[in-house]
Order: structure tokens, then sequence, then C-alpha cells
């Protein structure tokens, strides 16, 4: 999860001279992917779909995320952009979707496929993310989820949990959840409007919403969260984490592959006929 802040003001970039715009949502198994982003080593989810494209329209050189995934981390709700050379676009947008399906392999696929604005970007009109965290709280792993559930075989404290997840509301500085990157961030303050912890059976869902993420920031507060459910760290201990901006005080960090970017928000767009 890339670290992403979308409460800066909307830049708008035009489509390429000559070409149409659309806006893609993407899905995808993130098990065997080093991430949604192209790469120097490891295969990406980003590769892949702009291979697909490129079969169909070898004028796409590239194509812009709303956001980073990391290595293992999974998506629904992907939103991407690409401009297609207009005199290469010759199927009805309604077919777009399956066009692109048909060339990429059966852990990625296009859901939705719409002509957009030429000044729409995927990134920088974003109003925020949610990502989605899943564990599996039970003795015995379920291993119909064991690509995308965190096995936490003991017992929790979910109302110290939820008190907790209560805590990360507002507008805060994040440092101590976000694991460190080769370059300085502008700011490590964010804001979240939702941080919630739900229970259907032994199956937990985190639902994490906000203005934009830090590097790993879902994931260190969902290991940070499990270690308040197991009495290693207390629910008045997160402010104190919070204040510090010290990644070493808080907790772990969660593994990847429980980890779903769930959708990326904008506001309402006019998708052109």
């Amino acid at each position: 999860m890339g670290a992403q802040h979308f409460n800066t003001p909307t830049l708008h970039y035009s489509a390429a001279k000559g070409a149409i715009k659309f806006k893609l949502t993407i899905a995808y198994d993130g098990t065997r992917y080093a991430g949604w982003q192209v790469q120097k080593t490891g295969l990406a989810v980003q590769q892949r779909v702009e291979e697909a494209l490129g079969k169909l329209f070898p004028g796409v050189q590239r194509i812009h995320s709303s956001s980073r995934t990391d290595t293992g981390v999974h998506a629904l709700g992907m939103v991407a952009h690409v401009d297609i050379p207009r005199a290469e676009f010759k199927m009805p947008v309604k077919k777009l979707a399956l066009a692109i399906n048909a060339h990429l392999p059966e852990d990625i696929r296009v859901l939705l496929a719409t002509r957009c604005r030429a000044g729409f970007h995927a990134r920088f009109d974003a109003t925020g993310k949610q990502y989605r965290y899943f564990g599996w709280n039970h003795a015995a792993m379920n291993p119909l989820l064991r690509h995308s559930a965190w096995h936490l075989p003991h017992a929790l404290d979910l109302a110290a949990m939820r008190s907790a997840a209560g805590l990360f509301l507002g507008k805060h500085d994040f440092k101590s959840f976000a694991a460190t990157r080769n370059y300085e961030m502008k700011s490590t303050v964010r804001t979240l409007t939702r941080c919630d912890l739900k229970r259907n059976g032994p199956l937990l869902t985190y639902i994490i919403e906000g203005d934009g993420f830090l590097y790993k920031m879902c994931r260190g507060i969902v290991g940070t969260l499990v270690q308040v459910g197991q009495g290693k760290i207390a629910v008045d201990d997160i402010k104190t984490i919070l204040a510090s901006k010290d990644r070493r005080v808080a907790g772990m960090t969660a593994p990847a592959h429980g980890l779903v970017l769930w959708r990326v928000f904008y506001k309402r767009l006019k998708v052109e006929s």
C-alpha cells in the first residue's frame, strides 16, 4: 500500500491528443504479484494489464492507477485510467472490459470500463479509499481463506479492539503506524473517517476508510489492534503511540495477504457516451 494522500487540490490532466480516456475498475488476487506497480524486479499487476491493453491497442503506453498495493495485497476496487488512441478504438464501450479480460490471467479482472472526461486522473481526482482486512479467529485455519485472511488462532478481546479502533478516527499523524520508505514524506498526517471491526462467526473484518494512507499504515493499525485484543497493548496506549510518531512503539505489521483495496472514492463524475 503506497503512500497516497488525497486531501490536495485536484489536478487536471488532458488525454493524449487524439485519444479517448477510460476509467477502469480492476480486481485482482495479489498472491503471486509483487504489488500493483511495474518495477525492476518481480511481476506486477500493472504489467499484466498493460500487456493485455497493448494486444488490443498497440498505441497504449501506460495506465495510471489510483494507488499502489504491496506484494501479496489484493484489490476489489483498484481504479486506473488509460488513454486509447481514437483511431484504434473500434468496439462498443460496453465490450471493452470483456476484450481486456480475454487477455488477462484469471487472477486479474477488469470489472468495469467506462469512458470518462479527458481531465480525469485516477489518483489525483480520488477523494479517499476504503481498505478491508480479513482475519480468521479460530483454532483451525479455514483452508479456503489461507491466501486472503490472517489466521488468528487465539481468543481476542473484541470489545477492547473496537474501543481502540475508535481512537484512530479523525485527523492524526500516523507516522507510528507506517513503514519507512526510502524517501521523506511531506506529511504523515491523514484523516480516518471509519475504523470498524465486524465479526461473522470466526471471520473478522476490519474496515478502514480515509483520505489517504501511508506505506503499510493499514497493516500497522490492524497488527496493533490484534495485539490490543491479545492484551499486549492497552487501549489507552493508542493515544500515546500516535503522539510518539515512532514506529517502534506501535504493534506488529499484519501480513499482506489479509488486505484488500476495497474501494476508491471520487466526486460524482460525468460519464461520456
